[in-house]
């Protein structure tokens, strides 16, 4: 491991790491950022994308040092905490930044067709990273297996995202669904029984739901935004549509909540 040390705010080499709060300086070079030393290492470790560098303090250092020890192939910038400060342009007490590359795509067919018991998260126009992050960091507690993301919702690899979801858009597989009624049709051909999650009153209690193990081995989880939740194409191209039944005057969950209980449900109900 090769230190690379930064005592000026105005280098070049962390150029990359400047001005974080806005993403599309990195997302058009294919390069997202995560912060934290417990994600910067899972993204050291991941199979899927690679670590081009980090950038922490001396305490972070420390942390790391044996995992970075391994990677001749990252570079590692270390600063004091108000170097940092100064070049991400905000408040920062991580102590710790990684950038990795976003890598080619992934293909939805890829993800939807492959054979055996799945449980598939489709979120539809949720563009708050916030929620976003809720949803992956949920799938990757339940085991989801990938989400597919309509073509306007949130970049699970935005800073934000990446935080809220503690790591899990970097673990959980994920796809854009542009075509998106297509895309719903693709799975229920290949075998996927179809759940649109909707606060609608005619909805099923998903307490309620009643369907065989067997049946449960291969399910997408529709979901969508608080404002206007999922499309009624979307609703319509279900096999069921369940409610989260919730106390008298109360219309509706945060998604990344109401998609938490959702999965909790059905991952119980698969495992019988």
């Amino acid at each position: 491991m090769q230190l690379e040390r930064i005592d000026d705010p105005s280098d070049p080499r962390v150029a990359d790491y400047r001005d974080l709060p806005d993403p599309e300086l990195r997302r058009r070079r294919g390069l997202f950022v995560v912060e934290g030393r417990d994600i910067a290492a899972m993204l050291l470790d991941s199979a899927r994308f690679s670590a081009r560098s980090v950038f922490l303090t001396e305490a972070a250092l420390a942390d790391l040092a044996d995992r970075l020890a391994e990677r001749a192939d990252v570079r590692v910038f270390v600063a004091s905490a108000a170097i940092v400060r100064s070049i991400v342009g905000y408040r920062f007490h991580r102590g710790c930044l990684a950038l990795g590359e976003r890598g080619p795509d992934s293909a939805p067919a890829a993800l939807i067709d492959r054979p055996g018991p799945r449980l598939l998260v489709a979120a539809e126009h949720v563009t708050n990273p916030d929620n976003v992050g809720g949803i992956f960091r949920n799938g990757f507690a339940f085991g989801v297996d990938a989400v597919l993301l309509s073509g306007r919702s949130a970049d699970p690899l935005y800073r934000k995202s990446i935080r809220v979801s503690i790591g899990g858009s970097l673990a959980v597989p994920f796809a854009r669904l542009d075509d998106w009624p297509a895309g719903l049709e693709r799975m229920r051909a290949c075998g996927y029984i179809v759940i649109a999650l909707t606060p609608h009153r005619a909805a099923m209690d998903i307490a309620h739901l009643d369907i065989d193990a067997r049946r449960l081995a291969r399910v997408a989880l529709l979901v969508g935004a608080e404002d206007h939740g999922l499309s009624a194409e979307s609703r319509a191209s279900a096999d069921f549509q369940v409610r989260i039944a919730m106390a008298p005057g109360v219309d509706s969950l945060n998604v990344a909540t109401a998609t938490g209980i959702a999965l909790h449900r059905l991952a119980s109900r698969a495992a019988r």
